[in-house]
């Protein structure tokens, strides 16, 4: 019998998927008194090398209410050729490409193990991929040379059948024809005026067809018209040179900027007219709007502040004064534009860097609701920049893009269940169906939901309700249902639909509780827990979300802890729930949710990345990991709490968003006595090189790639890892605990002992 880790493994590595609860419990009532709701994260696209390569469209359910997909949970009668549904329980006819099937002789999608399958419907139109680049030019040399390299090197990153494009803006927004020989043509927009869609589209001359009044674009030889939105955005084989060129010639913007003003830059409108180009050009095709950003909007539509550099923007003090002038308007504009993006399936990257803020936070939906990548750096020419935007083009081992575009999923589920939402880089569709919930959790009121773009590590979080009442019961035995149906277009450009059909057990809470708690996975739950936090952060005032946070938190300790009742000492969690007060704890201290010291362009930046990674990326966010390595042995994990910090050690911490190598006291100053240059300490050369060969293997895959920062005891930047470490020993109670337990921290937060005595103290009252 494998244990319940095993099987919460063998899932993920086969479906990508992971439950909070694995036994669900059968009434709604007791589903209600379960504190965290039955919910799943989801990877539509996990790599699995392994899936059969299916070349024929899937077999759906008849029952129009239905249209579920054949898979390996349907009942099948081989003599007679029909398959039952496992949602609707409709009897259906196999297609008669099916007639040869047996018992011996099954197709792959009624095999066990293929419970994740993938179709390629072949008769789809293959279309290729759009990237259009919108590049800031309001920046000096260095900062544009830097960025002019990546782009070009991007280019040979890129499929041959790639269609690319280039808009350009400063004060004005410059739209580049890349169909024109020997010499640059570009349309030149103001960028104080917002333009609609169809101004945009007439501006350019591109209709869906030249009307009779229009003029016929030149003939060009014996192949007849060409189509006038190519003038801008050209298959890649066919632009390479002229746009290789183009990049080289981008000088920075020639508008003179006063002493004590900003640059005038119209980032809002560029964005609106590469937005409103690929919608009359493109439309519901997987398109890539890449935004490179070298400071804040400062005119126009979107404008996030105003061109005196007195005047800075804003931060989260002013927002919450409402002091912030341009803050609702700029969020409305990048909202609309966010939105008719991702109807149409493109999505919209923000490559933002530079020593200020730039806007992140007004723009944020625009990579939210579209899926695409944000990347937050000090500087085009940083490492950190241009290795993540490297890896942006990763390949698979044949050699195509990890990334899929234009994608919908759609979630059918057990008559038992409602599904109340979803989390995570994507747009409600409004699909109202009767497996809708009327309450919602995240995006809710729909049973589909739009992804413009998604990678192998995309992670959607979904949250379902037990609709079955509890006067009905479930029969013991009895399971529930859940297909996944991801349909989207490859990085090849054909249309694939990825399904997965997964079932779990029902339980009755009131007579087998032990048998509900015995499949809680507390990791899943902690990072489905963290996005419906961070949801509820983006509307809510700090202080209400944290009590939640600690609302819930009593709440299931009370109910599923072991104790006498208000007693502490005698409080128990199970194995299975004992590490997820520690999560919240983390996560209550978390720059997800405490913005003191953090600008709304970060917070922005890091609650956008908790809801787009997979289960162990957001584990690490939540709850950074550490490594201890000294003489004493082989590195190894240690608790993320001041007594690890120890003058013989060194630290490697790693939060995602930075891998940083600590260096004790004692191990600093024979450093800086250069120890490890003398051939007898070879062993304390080993040592020091150690922590560094870990944080590179990590700094190779990570995406964004992560900050890598060096420091030492006492050093400025140890406060990287103090703020982290659990502060179990404080300058409060420093002389209590004798001096070698650790570095002691200077701060007044609570730590995690103190935290869990007041939580059993809660938990156990009979008063709460």
């Amino acid at each position: 019998m494998t244990t319940y880790e095993e099987f919460i493994q063998q899932n993920e590595d086969r479906d990508g998927i992971r439950f909070t609860w694995n036994v669900w419990p059968s009434s709604r009532l007791d589903a209600s008194r379960m504190v965290v709701p039955l919910g799943c994260l989801y990877q539509p696209l996990k790599e699995r090398p392994d899936l059969p390569p299916i070349l024929y469209d899937p077999v759906v359910c008849t029952r129009t209410t239905c249209r579920a997909i054949l898979n390996p949970m349907c009942q099948v009668d081989y003599r007679a050729k029909l398959w039952v549904c496992n949602f609707c329980f409709q009897r259906n006819p196999f297609p008669p490409q099916y007639a040869a099937i047996s018992e011996q002789h099954q197709p792959a999608e009624l095999i066990a193990g293929f419970s994740t399958i993938e179709y390629t419907i072949t008769r789809a139109p293959c279309l290729p991929p759009v990237f259009l680049f919108v590049v800031d030019t309001c920046m000096d040399e260095e900062e544009l040379t830097a960025l002019k390299d990546s782009l070009q090197m991007s280019l040979s990153l890129l499929p041959a059948n790639a269609l690319v494009g280039l808009i350009t803006f400063g004060k004005m927004v410059q739209v580049h024809e890349l169909g024109t020989d020997g010499c640059s043509k570009s349309y030149v927009f103001r960028g104080t005026k917002d333009l609609n869609a169809k101004q945009i589209q007439d501006m350019l001359g591109i209709g869906r067809a030249p009307g009779p009044n229009q003029q016929q674009p030149q003939q060009r030889g014996p192949a007849g018209p060409i189509p006038p939105a190519n003038r801008f955005l050209q298959p890649l084989h066919k632009c390479d040179m002229a746009l290789t060129d183009l990049l080289g010639e981008l000088q920075r913007d020639p508008w003179p900027v006063p002493q004590g003003k900003r640059f005038l830059r119209s980032t809002g409108a560029a964005l609106s007219i590469a937005v409103g180009l690929l919608e009359c050009t493109y439309p519901n095709t997987g398109a890539r709007t890449m935004l490179f950003l070298g400071g804040p909007c400062s005119q126009g539509p979107g404008q996030v502040v105003d061109d005196e550099l007195k005047h800075p923007i804003r931060s989260h003090h002013d927002i919450q004064k409402d002091n912030a002038k341009y803050m609702k308007k700029a969020i409305k504009h990048y909202e609309a534009l966010a939105l008719r993006s991702a109807t149409n399936g493109h999505c919209i990257d923000i490559y933002s860097c530079a020593l200020d803020q730039t806007g992140l936070m007004e723009m944020k939906q625009c990579c939210n609701s579209t899926g695409g990548h944000m990347v937050m750096g000090d500087s085009f020419n940083s490492s950190l920049f241009k290795q993540t935007y490297q890896r942006v083009f990763a390949v698979d081992q044949k050699g195509d893009l990890k990334m899929a575009f234009n994608g919908t999923l759609e979630i059918k589920c057990s008559r038992e269940l409602k599904i109340e939402g979803g989390i995570g880089s994507c747009v409600s569709l409004n699909v109202k169906n009767g497996s809708v919930a009327d309450s919602e959790i995240g995006m809710g009121g729909t049973a589909q939901w739009k992804l413009c773009t998604m990678t192998p590590n995309s992670t959607m979080a979904f949250f379902f309700e037990v609709a079955n009442q509890h006067a009905a019961p479930i029969p013991q035995g009895g399971r529930g249902c859940l297909q996944f149906i991801t349909q989207y277009q490859h990085s090849s450009g054909q249309r694939r639909i990825r399904v997965t059909t997964v079932a779990r057990s029902w339980a009755d809470a009131t007579a087998n509780l032990h048998m509900i708690s015995a499949g809680f996975d507390q990791e899943a739950a902690a990072v489905l827990m963290s996005r419906m936090v961070v949801y509820r952060a983006e509307s809510d005032d700090g202080p209400d979300t944290l009590r939640w946070v600690d609302r819930q938190l009593i709440r299931l300790c009370q109910k599923f802890g072991e104790y006498s009742k208000d007693d502490p000492n005698s409080f128990r969690l199970a194995e299975n729930f004992s590490l997820f007060p520690q999560f919240m704890y983390h996560l209550r201290r978390s720059q997800f949710l405490q913005v003191f010291n953090n600008s709304p362009d970060e917070t922005t930046f890091y609650r956008h990345m908790l809801m787009r990674e997979d289960l162990t990326q957001s584990l690490i966010m939540i709850q950074p990991i550490l490594y201890s390595y000294s003489f004493n042995g082989p590195p190894e994990p240690v608790l993320l709490d001041t007594s690890s910090i120890q003058p013989d050690r060194i630290l490697l911490m790693d939060t995602f968003f930075q891998i940083l190598i600590f260096h004790g006291e004692t191990i600093a100053q024979w450093r800086n006595l250069k120890y490890q240059e003398m051939p007898e300490y070879e062993n304390f050369k080993q040592l020091l090189q150690a922590p560094v060969d870990d944080a590179q293997e990590i700094l190779q895959t990570r995406f964004p790639m992560p900050r890598y920062i060096d420091t030492e005891q006492g050093g400025s930047q140890a406060r990287f890892l103090l703020s982290k470490v659990n502060p179990s020993q404080t300058h409060n109670n420093m002389y209590a605990y004798g001096q070698d337990g650790g570095a002691s921290v200077l701060t007044d937060d609570v730590s995690l002992q103190v935290f869990m005595e007041h939580l059993k103290k809660l938990a156990v009252s009979s008063t709460t």
